[in-house]
Protein backbone atom coordinates (compact mmCIF):
# COMPACT_ATOMS: atom_id res chain seq x y z
CA UNK A 1 0.00 0.00 0.00
CA UNK A 2 2.81 2.37 0.88
CA UNK A 3 4.61 1.66 -2.37
CA UNK A 4 1.42 2.13 -4.37
CA UNK A 5 0.74 5.49 -2.73
CA UNK A 6 4.31 6.56 -3.34
CA UNK A 7 4.01 5.71 -7.03
CA UNK A 8 0.79 7.68 -7.25
CA UNK A 9 2.43 10.65 -5.58
CA UNK A 10 5.45 10.36 -7.87
CA UNK A 11 3.20 10.57 -10.95
CA UNK A 12 1.69 13.90 -9.92
CA UNK A 13 4.52 16.14 -11.30
CA UNK A 14 4.38 14.58 -14.78
CA UNK A 15 0.58 14.89 -14.77
CA UNK A 16 0.84 18.56 -13.82
CA UNK A 17 3.37 19.16 -16.60
CA UNK A 18 1.08 17.47 -19.13
CA UNK A 19 -1.89 19.56 -18.04
CA UNK A 20 0.21 22.73 -18.18
CA UNK A 21 1.42 21.94 -21.72
CA UNK A 22 -2.12 21.14 -22.78
CA UNK A 23 -3.30 24.52 -21.52
CA UNK A 24 -0.52 26.26 -23.43
CA UNK A 25 -1.45 24.41 -26.62
CA UNK A 26 -5.12 25.33 -26.20
CA UNK A 27 -4.14 28.97 -25.58
CA UNK A 28 -2.09 29.03 -28.80
CA UNK A 29 -4.98 27.45 -30.74
CA UNK A 30 -7.42 30.00 -29.34
CA UNK A 31 -5.14 32.81 -30.53
CA UNK A 32 -4.87 31.23 -33.98
CA UNK A 33 -8.66 31.04 -34.20
CA UNK A 34 -9.19 34.61 -32.97
CA UNK A 35 -11.45 36.85 -35.11
CA UNK A 36 -8.73 39.52 -35.28
CA UNK A 37 -6.24 37.14 -36.86
CA UNK A 38 -8.88 35.84 -39.29
CA UNK A 39 -9.73 39.41 -40.28
CA UNK A 40 -6.07 40.32 -40.84
CA UNK A 41 -5.45 37.18 -42.91
CA UNK A 42 -8.51 37.79 -45.07
CA UNK A 43 -7.60 41.47 -45.49
CA UNK A 44 -4.07 40.49 -46.55
CA UNK A 45 -5.48 37.97 -49.04
CA UNK A 46 -7.76 40.67 -50.45
CA UNK A 47 -4.89 43.16 -50.84
CA UNK A 48 -2.62 40.61 -52.53
CA UNK A 49 -5.44 39.50 -54.84
CA UNK A 50 -6.12 43.09 -55.89
CA UNK A 51 -2.41 43.68 -56.59
CA UNK A 52 -2.22 40.45 -58.60
CA UNK A 53 -5.35 41.34 -60.58
CA UNK A 54 -3.87 44.68 -61.65
CA UNK A 55 -0.42 43.25 -62.34
CA UNK A 56 0.95 42.16 -65.72
CA UNK A 57 3.12 39.41 -64.20
CA UNK A 58 0.84 36.38 -64.39
CA UNK A 59 3.03 34.74 -67.04
CA UNK A 60 6.55 35.57 -68.13
CA UNK A 61 9.01 34.15 -70.61
CA UNK A 62 10.81 34.79 -73.88
CA UNK A 63 9.71 35.23 -77.47
CA UNK A 64 11.52 34.03 -80.57
CA UNK A 65 11.54 36.73 -83.24
CA UNK A 66 13.80 37.38 -86.25
CA UNK A 67 16.55 39.88 -85.69
CA UNK A 68 15.42 43.40 -86.61
CA UNK A 69 17.21 45.47 -89.22
CA UNK A 70 19.99 47.62 -87.84
CA UNK A 71 19.03 51.24 -87.30
CA UNK A 72 20.58 54.25 -85.62
CA UNK A 73 19.04 53.16 -82.31
CA UNK A 74 19.74 49.44 -82.78
CA UNK A 75 23.33 48.54 -83.68
CA UNK A 76 23.78 45.24 -81.82
CA UNK A 77 22.13 41.86 -82.36
CA UNK A 78 20.50 43.02 -85.59
CA UNK A 79 20.60 42.26 -89.32
CA UNK A 80 23.27 44.40 -91.02
CA UNK A 81 22.11 47.21 -93.27
CA UNK A 82 24.65 49.00 -95.57
CA UNK A 83 25.37 52.50 -94.36
CA UNK A 84 23.88 51.86 -90.91
CA UNK A 85 25.74 48.93 -89.37
CA UNK A 86 29.48 48.75 -88.88
CA UNK A 87 29.89 46.04 -91.51
CA UNK A 88 30.09 46.39 -95.28
CA UNK A 89 28.33 43.08 -95.90
CA UNK A 90 24.97 43.36 -97.65
CA UNK A 91 23.86 39.88 -96.62
CA UNK A 92 23.51 37.96 -93.38
CA UNK A 93 24.86 34.42 -93.44
CA UNK A 94 23.55 33.44 -90.01
CA UNK A 95 21.60 30.19 -89.75
CA UNK A 96 19.53 28.44 -87.13
CA UNK A 97 18.81 30.28 -83.89
CA UNK A 98 21.52 32.83 -84.75
CA UNK A 99 18.94 34.51 -86.99
CA UNK A 100 16.65 35.14 -84.01
CA UNK A 101 16.67 37.06 -80.77
CA UNK A 102 14.80 36.12 -77.60
CA UNK A 103 13.29 39.22 -75.96
CA UNK A 104 11.59 38.86 -72.60
CA UNK A 105 7.90 39.50 -71.97
CA UNK A 106 5.36 39.32 -69.17
CA UNK A 107 1.59 39.26 -69.45
CA UNK A 108 -1.37 39.66 -67.15
CA UNK A 109 -5.11 39.70 -67.47
CA UNK A 110 -5.15 43.34 -68.60
CA UNK A 111 -1.87 43.97 -70.45
CA UNK A 112 1.14 42.36 -72.03
CA UNK A 113 4.56 44.04 -71.90
CA UNK A 114 7.45 43.09 -74.18
CA UNK A 115 11.06 44.10 -74.50
CA UNK A 116 11.49 46.64 -77.30
CA UNK A 117 13.66 45.00 -79.95
CA UNK A 118 14.14 48.18 -81.99
CA UNK A 119 16.55 49.86 -79.59
CA UNK A 120 19.73 48.85 -77.79
CA UNK A 121 18.60 50.56 -74.59
CA UNK A 122 16.39 48.32 -72.51
CA UNK A 123 12.76 49.44 -72.50
CA UNK A 124 9.34 47.87 -72.65
CA UNK A 125 6.27 48.46 -74.75
CA UNK A 126 2.90 47.39 -73.42
CA UNK A 127 -0.43 46.70 -75.09
CA UNK A 128 -3.79 45.31 -74.08
CA UNK A 129 -3.88 41.55 -73.66
CA UNK A 130 -7.48 41.67 -74.88
CA UNK A 131 -6.18 42.93 -78.26
CA UNK A 132 -3.95 39.84 -78.55
CA UNK A 133 -6.68 37.34 -77.69
CA UNK A 134 -8.18 35.50 -80.71
CA UNK A 135 -11.84 36.19 -81.42
CA UNK A 136 -12.83 32.64 -80.53
CA UNK A 137 -11.51 33.15 -76.97
CA UNK A 138 -12.92 36.59 -76.19
CA UNK A 139 -16.10 35.27 -74.54
CA UNK A 140 -14.00 32.87 -72.46
CA UNK A 141 -11.68 35.75 -71.57
CA UNK A 142 -14.52 37.95 -70.30
CA UNK A 143 -15.88 35.02 -68.29
CA UNK A 144 -12.45 34.75 -66.69
CA UNK A 145 -12.49 38.50 -65.88
CA UNK A 146 -15.97 38.19 -64.37
CA UNK A 147 -14.89 35.30 -62.15
CA UNK A 148 -11.80 37.20 -60.99
CA UNK A 149 -14.00 40.15 -60.01
CA UNK A 150 -16.36 37.74 -58.25
CA UNK A 151 -13.39 36.33 -56.35
CA UNK A 152 -12.43 39.84 -55.16
CA UNK A 153 -16.07 40.56 -54.24
CA UNK A 154 -16.38 37.41 -52.13
CA UNK A 155 -13.23 38.31 -50.23
CA UNK A 156 -14.64 41.82 -49.67
CA UNK A 157 -17.86 40.34 -48.25
CA UNK A 158 -15.81 38.10 -45.96
CA UNK A 159 -13.81 41.09 -44.70
CA UNK A 160 -17.00 43.03 -44.01
CA UNK A 161 -18.52 40.14 -42.05
CA UNK A 162 -15.38 39.70 -39.97
CA UNK A 163 -15.21 43.42 -39.24
CA UNK A 164 -18.85 43.34 -38.08
CA UNK A 165 -17.97 40.41 -35.81
CA UNK A 166 -15.11 42.41 -34.28
CA UNK A 167 -17.44 45.35 -33.68
CA UNK A 168 -20.00 43.10 -31.98
CA UNK A 169 -17.39 41.51 -29.73
CA UNK A 170 -16.06 44.96 -28.76
CA UNK A 171 -19.34 46.80 -28.18
CA UNK A 172 -21.85 44.04 -27.39
CA UNK A 173 -19.99 41.14 -25.76
CA UNK A 174 -23.26 39.34 -25.01
CA UNK A 175 -23.93 39.00 -28.75
CA UNK A 176 -20.99 36.63 -29.22
CA UNK A 177 -23.30 33.97 -30.69
CA UNK A 178 -24.15 36.31 -33.55
CA UNK A 179 -20.46 37.00 -33.94
CA UNK A 180 -19.63 33.32 -34.39
CA UNK A 181 -22.45 33.03 -36.91
CA UNK A 182 -20.93 35.90 -38.91
CA UNK A 183 -17.55 34.19 -38.63
CA UNK A 184 -19.00 30.98 -40.08
CA UNK A 185 -20.53 32.87 -43.02
CA UNK A 186 -17.21 34.69 -43.58
CA UNK A 187 -15.42 31.34 -43.73
CA UNK A 188 -17.93 30.10 -46.33
CA UNK A 189 -17.44 33.20 -48.49
CA UNK A 190 -13.65 32.89 -48.19
CA UNK A 191 -13.68 29.26 -49.30
CA UNK A 192 -16.06 30.05 -52.19
CA UNK A 193 -13.83 32.94 -53.21
CA UNK A 194 -10.77 30.71 -53.23
CA UNK A 195 -12.51 28.15 -55.44
CA UNK A 196 -13.76 30.81 -57.87
CA UNK A 197 -10.31 32.41 -58.02
CA UNK A 198 -8.64 29.07 -58.71
CA UNK A 199 -11.03 28.33 -61.58
CA UNK A 200 -10.53 31.85 -62.99
CA UNK A 201 -6.74 31.41 -62.94
CA UNK A 202 -7.03 28.09 -64.79
CA UNK A 203 -9.30 29.73 -67.39
CA UNK A 204 -6.79 32.54 -67.91
CA UNK A 205 -3.99 30.04 -68.53
CA UNK A 206 -6.13 28.32 -71.14
CA UNK A 207 -6.79 31.66 -72.87
CA UNK A 208 -3.08 32.51 -72.70
CA UNK A 209 -2.05 29.20 -74.24
CA UNK A 210 -4.48 29.66 -77.12
CA UNK A 211 -3.24 33.24 -77.61
CA UNK A 212 0.37 32.04 -77.60
CA UNK A 213 -0.33 29.47 -80.31
CA UNK A 214 -2.97 31.25 -82.42
CA UNK A 215 -2.43 34.92 -81.62
CA UNK A 216 -0.85 37.64 -83.78
CA UNK A 217 2.47 37.03 -85.50
CA UNK A 218 4.29 39.57 -83.32
CA UNK A 219 3.34 37.66 -80.16
CA UNK A 220 4.86 34.19 -80.32
CA UNK A 221 6.19 33.08 -76.92
CA UNK A 222 9.05 30.59 -77.30
CA UNK A 223 9.09 29.60 -73.62
CA UNK A 224 6.99 30.82 -70.71
CA UNK A 225 5.86 29.92 -67.23
CA UNK A 226 4.02 31.25 -64.20
CA UNK A 227 5.13 34.56 -62.71
CA UNK A 228 4.82 35.92 -59.16
CA UNK A 229 1.32 37.42 -59.54
CA UNK A 230 -0.25 34.10 -60.58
Amino acid sequence: MFQHGGAARASHPSTNIFCHNKKEVMAVLSHLRSPKLSFLQTLLALALSAVALLSSHWCSGRQKVPKPLCTASRLHRCTPVPGVSNTSSQFSWETGDDRFIFPTFHAGIWSSCEENIHTDAWEEKCRSFMALTPGSEKAFFWLCVGMELMYISLLCISCVLLSVQLCLSAWWPLAHRWGWLLNAYAAVFTVLGGLVGMVAHIMFMQVFQVTASSGPEDFKPHSYGYSWAF
